[in-house]
């Protein structure tokens, strides 16, 4: 496939920036901060809550959209193997997503999978995604063969009764805690990016018509810079937990010396973008995550994707009752850190 080429020039965060225009330094600046000062309007805000967490980088759309041809063009070509088998019984299927597939391209592949099981071409109408990840995301993804499980699961999954992990890699300032909870508001801003509320607008109407809901998640800091995490370790307060409520945007500032930190996380709600959302307001925005702030090149590489991982899904089986606990292996980039995310 030939990728459409980017063109720009380095940028002390990102590593790059947005494309190269025949504009002034001061009209550059204008345009990058148009939106925040638009949201910053009392007169244009028309009661409307908010954000507090920032717009997507101008930079971010050129690499997102070529983030997604490519991400077509593998997913038109993708397959499953046995290997990517997690789980199956004669009610559900669970795979191991790899990072820059589309989940429907998961689910067309879960029908040549199985036919192939079958030896012969078997039409499965009843095949679907009971959840789903984001393209760049990759781990345990569940696929019902019934319309009966379907709805159970899915049931499931909408009252969060469904215990989830992650594994994220993040580039940012080094945290101070080791356990952290966040609790914020999360919805679409007026301009519809995904975005990050304070708890107290939790219900408010957005633009659109939607409204802000909760959103809560726990993390645990893995290592530091590829070395595990120490209690003992100066460097961290000594809680057990510490709690965030989300009621004014981060302080953290992006300006400190970055580190490599690598966390798991406990989502408590299933919003779209909730780990990474919350890994940007923690100041720890994901590797490759260029839409909250991550970094694009980190030294010397350039990163087509963020680095963020369905480590497991543990939930009650819809028809069996039993307990049921899938676990996806590591991606490269996980297993990179010596020794720590065994656990």
């Amino acid at each position: 496939m030939t990728k459409i080429p980017f063109v720009g020039h380095l940028h002390p965060l990102f590593g790059i920036s947005k494309p190269l225009q025949f504009l002034s330094m001061a009209a550059q600046v204008d345009l990058n901060t148009i939106e925040t000062r638009i949201e910053n309007d009392p007169k244009s805000l028309n009661n409307y809550p908010v954000p507090l967490s920032p717009p997507a980088p101008h930079m971010s759309k050129n690499i997102e959209l070529n983030r997604a041809l490519t991400a077509s063009s593998k997913s038109a070509l993708f397959s499953l193997s046995k290997e990517d088998i997690l789980f199956q019984d004669q009610w559900l299927i669970a795979v191991n997503k790899p990072q820059g597939i589309y989940c429907e391209s998961v689910l067309s592949a879960a029908h040549g999978l199985l036919n192939n099981e079958q030896g012969e071409q078997v039409n499965f109408p009843e095949l679907h995604l009971s959840n789903r990840l984001d393209r760049d995301t990759s781990g345990v993804t569940i696929i019902t063969k019934s319309h009966k499980v379907a709805a159970k699961l899915v049931k499931a999954f909408t009252e969060h009764t469904v215990k989830k992990t992650y594994i994220a890699f993040c580039v940012g300032t080094i945290p101070k805690w080791q356990n952290i909870n966040v609790k914020s508001g999360h919805g679409r801003s007026k301009h519809g990016a995904w975005r990050v509320y304070s708890v107290s607008d939790v219900g408010r109407t957005l633009p659109g018509g939607s409204y802000v809901r909760d959103m809560e998640t726990s993390f645990e800091v893995m290592s530091i810079n590829g070395q595990g995490y120490l209690k003992d370790s100066s460097e961290l307060e000594k809680h057990e937990e510490k709690f965030i409520v989300v009621e004014e945007k981060s302080d953290i500032s992006f300006d400190d010396e970055k580190a490599e930190v690598v966390v798991r996380a406990y989502p408590r709600s299933g919003r779209t973008h909730q780990i990474r959302l919350h890994c940007q307001y923690l100041g720890i925005p994901l590797r490759g995550d260029v839409k909250y702030e991550g970094v694009y090149e980190w030294k010397g590489v350039i990163y087509e994707g963020h680095e963020l991982h369905a480590e497991s899904l543990s939930f009650e089986h819809p028809i069996t009752g039993q307990q049921v606990l899938i676990q996806a292996p590591f991606p490269s980039w996980a297993r990179q850190v010596p020794g720590q995310l065994s656990s």
